[in-house]
């Protein structure tokens, strides 16, 4: 049963396993009335002013509006396309997963509303080849929808066409990245663009191309059906509606909560995940995914969990992934396991990125084993100064903000790690120092 403290609208009814099927969803929540409202008595303009009003900002980690990002699309008769990614590969986030997995039709009526904003006669869904379960749930919702007449040809008589395809990844973190997931949809290596140009205007096969998230799609429906002003009844002011929030790591109850932007991040962990395991206490957390810079608990735990919250104290909402690290837990092999799973994914087209990363890892790996000095504190955190903003792409970024930001809140731990050269590590950190490249929620 849900938390009476959640507030939830993706995920009412989730429990249902009814909602996967196209009558289950049109029974417990109306499914695709709103698509043939808005395809039968709606004009475009009319679709996108109510996304823009409504402020929904981007839920995959940027929080761009995913109106005005709608409305970037030029107009004319050339060929538009609409991207969802779900290529969900930052460690730390699986909310996506679960609203795949439990409502997927949801997430189809949202792309074909959102389709008709852009002009859009064609839509892939980029799925991570790790999802194969909800891969195969996807195919499952799509064909029904194409059989119920909700896609393909001249939908619901209405002449507007959208053909949507299931694309599954190959397993590369980088094409979560929106133009390395052009390429891979193109059929190329998942590399990133030069930008710009931006793929609104020059994207996918190199028509304007739109680009969202599965939550932020999910959104649309109810968007449309009960109108912006509903949905800034939620939330605060700069982060309207709701979020599903991934909680993992070192507490008793991780995973996925749908609550009111704006809660007090105590709430989320202490309330709704059940704070730390007995006997311990917090000491830090990622508040958007291993890419956002971590806050200590005197720093984060008493803030909104809201964008302009997080941004206030020096971090990120972003995927909305909350990684909780308790007392018990390294922050320098924190460190070090971020820097190599970074490292390890990058695709190495750029300097900054191919370089820095591997650089860091080296000197992280020095500094467990009690072979760094002092000095070396300085040069790590001057090197992840020099990645950040000089990346083809942000995964450069999503390495140096939180190792940098760990050390420099935790430099007293780092040289008590280092003053400990020659003492044994025990079992568990020293499979950590040695093991391979991992993703991070293993970690903590």
């Amino acid at each position: 049963m849900p938390d009476p403290r959640e507030t939830r609208v993706l995920l009412e009814h989730a429990d249902d396993p009814a909602l996967r099927t196209i009558d289950g969803y049109r029974r417990l929540v109306g499914g695709y009335a709103t698509q043939e409202r808005a395809y039968r008595d709606m004009e475009q303009d009319e679709v996108l002013k109510e996304l823009e009003d409504s402020g929904l900002r981007g839920r995959g980690g940027a929080g761009f509006s995913m109106g005005k990002k709608a409305s970037f699309l030029p107009r004319g008769e050339m060929a538009k396309y609409l991207c969802c990614n779900a290529d969900e590969s930052e460690p730390g986030a699986f909310k996506d997963r679960e609203l795949m997995q439990r409502n997927p039709h949801q997430l189809i009526e949202g792309i074909a509303i959102a389709a008709l904003a852009a002009d859009a006669g064609h839509a892939f869904i980029f799925i991570r080849g790790e999802y194969d379960a909800q891969a195969d749930i996807l195919d499952a919702a799509v064909a029904e929808a194409y059989e119920a007449g909700y896609l393909g040809k001249n939908i619901l008589d209405c002449h507007r066409d959208l053909e949507l395809v299931v694309h599954r990844g190959a397993g590369a973190y980088i094409c979560g990245e929106e133009t390395a997931l052009l390429d891979a949809l193109e059929g190329k290596r998942g590399n990133p663009r030069l930008k710009p140009p931006f793929p609104a205007v020059q994207g996918l096969y190199g028509g304007p191309t739109l680009i969202n998230n599965v939550e932020t799609l999910s959104n649309v429906p109810r968007i449309v059906a009960k109108g912006a002003d509903w949905f800034k009844s939620f939330g605060t002011e700069q982060s309207p509606g709701t979020k599903v929030v991934s909680i993992s790591g070192g507490v008793r109850r991780p995973g996925n909560y749908e609550v009111e932007l704006g809660i007090p991040t105590r709430e989320l962990i202490h309330g709704l995940a059940g704070g730390p395991l007995p006997g311990r206490e917090i000491k830090a957390f990622f508040p958007g995914g291993s890419s956002s810079p971590v806050l200590t608990a005197e720093e984060g735990l008493d803030l909104p969990y809201s964008f302009e919250a997080m941004a206030g104290a020096g971090s990120m909402l972003g995927s909305g992934s909350i990684i909780v690290a308790d007392d018990q837990v390294s922050i320098p092999h924190l460190a070090l396991r971020t820097a190599r799973f970074y490292h390890h994914e990058s695709c190495g087209k750029c300097t900054p990125c191919r370089e820095g990363t591997n650089w860091t890892v080296k000197m992280l790996e020095r500094m467990v084993r009690g072979e760094a000095t002092p000095i070396d504190l300085d040069i790590v955190s001057a090197v992840q100064e020099n990645i950040i903003g000089h990346c083809l792409c942000v995964l450069g970024d999503s390495m140096a903000m939180p190792v940098g930001a760990m050390v420099r809140k935790f430099r007293p731990e780092f040289e008590e790690v280092m003053a400990a050269a020659g003492s044994p590590l025990d079992h568990e950190l020293q499979a950590v120092v040695q093991g391979p490249a991992e993703t991070l929620g293993a970690s903590v």
